[in-house]
């Protein structure tokens, strides 16, 4: 594959990722608001962000390996018709469980790991960053499109209306991974390896375990997992949030998730891409780990939207950071052949922290308020700074 035609698969892959995840914050603007009618309380609310963190949690490393063997032409089409029957069931959704069942499908959904894959395999490692970079500029354009459309669908022709909208979109998607991504991304795919039993190599847990052994993928996981967590739970309950202690509306909260895109787009668009290109990942890393805990300390005292929308800036900005850089260290940690294994791994952390974040975000919301939230994330990510600090400041060596 030449490099014209390469960039033009990874111009593809940011399409279907912008794509996806229009159709996923569409959803956000539905599934609070119907599960309110429903009779969800805050406390099953949180049940049911927990069952998609658990289906997610369970597919996503599988997920990983699956396109390593099968390529990503056949992990990307897995994923884009899951959505198809995801939002298909959400239309169909009129009930308790009916509304627990359409999440069903979030466990072969994982159309952003596939093209963070995709997008790894065919950039240089030097480039990897800004390219992963470039697909968070993706997130926050699907993430205005998606909520402003959700909010307006949603209020002015129904909740089963934008379900259906979603899966027809969805399906549009599966349409463009068939027809131009190839069928293998792996630069360095061999002989020998096309010749492993595919079905043994999927479900073998040993090939996806192995590569914590790799050195400094423990660390950087753990980190990940730990420093990630309470803006992890502060996410998965933000809808709640947005409706109680925000008191907004449908549409108004569409608005607010489309402003959190556009800070997310000047973000990952204009200024991740300088960052790596000037500064150690490391020292990226320390940097918004400890922007983090400021936030979370500003989050505590925060009292109204307005103030909360000045605080999603340095919000978004760390985040942003912290998620690009672990994400590049972890994959360049490993073999070429083993990227789509790895990002099934990162993605898992994402699913465990949406899996136990519902059940903790609800407790500590009824029981402490918002400002724990923000108190718990300066705490956490106060203490992660310091302890990188205290052991070196440097991180392992990387494979090129």
């Amino acid at each position: 594959m030449d490099a014209a035609k390469k960039q033009k698969v990874i111009y593809i892959t940011y399409l279907i990722v912008v794509l996806d995840v229009t159709w996923l914050f569409l959803q956000f603007s539905i599934t609070p608001y119907l599960a309110r009618r429903l009779g969800f309380d805050t406390i099953w609310f949180g049940y049911l962000q927990t069952t998609v963190g658990v289906f997610q949690l369970l597919g996503g490393p599988i997920y990983g390996r699956f396109a390593d063997v099968f390529g990503a032409r056949a992990a990307l089409s897995v994923s884009c018709l899951a959505s198809v029957v995801y939002f298909s069931l959400l239309a169909m959704a009129d009930s308790t469980f009916m509304l627990f069942l359409h999440k069903l499908p979030a466990v072969f959904m994982h159309v952003l790991p596939g093209g963070q894959m995709v997008v790894a395999d065919l950039s240089a490692s030097e480039k990897r960053a800004d390219a992963l970079g470039k697909l968070g500029l993706c997130f926050g354009i699907g993430m205005i499109t998606g909520s402003s459309l959700g909010g307006t669908l949603s209020t002015r022709f129904g909740e089963k209306f934008a379900a259906s909208f979603a899966a027809v979109g969805s399906f549009v998607s599966f349409l463009l991974v068939w027809k131009f991504i190839p069928k293998q991304t792996k630069i360095h795919t061999t002989p020998e390896s096309e010749k492993k039993e595919p079905s043994k190599s999927v479900f073998n847990l040993g090939e996806i375990t192995r590569l914590m052994k790799f050195p400094g993928v423990a660390k950087t996981f753990t980190v990940k997992i730990i420093s990630g967590l309470p803006t992890g739970i502060f996410q998965v309950m933000f809808s709640i949030i947005a409706m109680n202690f925000f008191q907004l509306q449908a549409e108004q909260n569409g608005y607010l998730m489309a402003y959190f895109g556009i800070v997310n787009m000047v973000i990952q668009g204009a200024v991740i891409g300088r960052l790596t290109s000037r500064f150690p990942e490391y020292s990226l890393l320390l940097f918004s780990i400890g922007l983090s805990s400021l936030v979370g300390l500003a989050q505590a005292m925060m009292t109204n939207i307005f103030q909360f929308c000045f605080i999603v800036i340095p919000m978004i900005f760390s985040l942003s950071v912290f998620n690009v850089i672990t994400d590049s260290m972890l994959t360049k940690s490993v073999s070429p052949s083993d990227t789509g294994t790895m990002l099934g791994l990162c993605a898992s952390v994402q699913s465990l922290l949406r899996t136990v974040g519902p059940t903790i975000g609800g407790f500590l919301y009824e029981r402490y308020g918002v400002p724990s939230f923000g108190l718990i994330q300066f705490a956490t990510n106060a203490a992660v700074f310091c302890l990188l600090l205290a052991t070196g400041g440097r991180s392992q060596p990387h494979r090129p």
